[in-house]
């Protein structure tokens, strides 16, 4: 079994190169939930539906989020109303959080939701929540504290963050799915998600760190800054506003003790040697997934 740590897009294409590599059945992603809201009365989670939309050819490319072939008819009547409408969410979108939160409501957990969900999307990779409990990524701004969501879609990740607080994490439990995963996979994948916001949710959940700690000659990083920037989002600002080095050496920094291989791109070649004397393997390949064939080079070099 390979256990991915995972959270938005870059965890997806990583998963769904992966998928074409090694049988889906041996393949698991252990998903953030920081990112989660209640909105309008529903639950949505946004990292779980990007990367279950993904999976089964259903996510809308030409956004980078939601379900392709998509209407907008709720959103436009909502914002005519005078109602919360900055967080879109498109008509078929809509299903998927009223299916959730009417499943919860009748007792279901987040893992089982996820389950059914991707059962009947056809996803043969097994997803699984953190943790069940209701955590809240939180950022103290020069506009006060924002939620997630806020942050990133209402004012476009464009301010700067003082803090950043995993509300409810250390109360929270990880789900037996989860601790199972993390100590029996032959190998732990931190997907080239953002360090800062989807990954370091995931570690905040009690044991997830001291397992991943554990393993660390088993657990492979993914730089998600690629010659000094991001792809998608705003790592590398937050790694900047947080005191790292904008670069794959600083995301080696930000993982120090929990990961003994990093993958870097080949653009960041020049870095590899510093990199290697911090104890750590590297290996150097194209890490843009655009391309599939260039997905399938980073999908076997995590594998290899």
């Amino acid at each position: 079994m390979i256990t991915v740590l995972s959270g938005g897009v870059g965890a997806a294409r990583l998963l769904r190169a992966l998928r074409n590599e090694i049988d889906p059945k041996e393949l698991c992603a252990v998903v953030n939930v920081g990112d989660d809201l209640v909105l309008h009365g529903l639950t949505i989670c946004p990292d779980l539906d990007t990367i279950s939309y993904t999976l089964a050819g259903l996510n809308n490319d030409e956004l980078g989020w939601g379900l392709r072939d998509e209407s907008w008819r709720v959103m436009k009547e909502l914002h005519e109303l005078g109602g919360e409408s900055w967080f879109g969410l498109g008509d078929r979108d809509l299903a998927t959080h009223l299916y959730r939160s009417q499943r919860l409501d009748e007792g279901a957990t987040k893992t089982q939701v996820a389950r059914e969900l991707c059962q009947r999307w056809g996803v043969d990779i097994d997803l699984l929540p953190v943790t069940n409990d209701t955590i809240a990524t939180v950022f103290a701004t020069e506009r006060g504290t924002l939620s997630f969501q806020e942050y990133f879609v209402k004012y476009h990740h464009d301010i700067e963050v003082r803090a950043i607080t995993i509300q409810g994490a250390t109360e929270s439990r990880p789900t037996p799915e989860v601790l199972n995963a993390l100590r029996t996979s032959s190998r732990i994948i931190i997907a080239p998600s953002n360090p800062l916001i989807s990954i370091d949710p995931i570690l905040q959940v009690p044991q997830v760190r001291e397992l991943v700690r554990e393993r660390r000659g088993d657990v492979v990083a993914i730089s998600p800054i690629i010659n000094g920037a991001a792809l998608k989002g705003p790592a590398d600002r937050l790694m900047r506003e947080f005191g790292y080095d904008v670069s794959c050496e600083g995301v080696a920094t930000f993982y120090d003790g929990l990961i003994g291989s990093i993958i870097i791109d080949e653009t960041d070649r020049a870095f590899e040697s510093a990199i290697r004397s911090r104890g750590l393997d590297v290996r150097v390949t194209t890490t843009v997934m655009a391309d599939p064939s260039h997905a399938s080079q980073l999908a076997k070099a995590a594998l290899a």
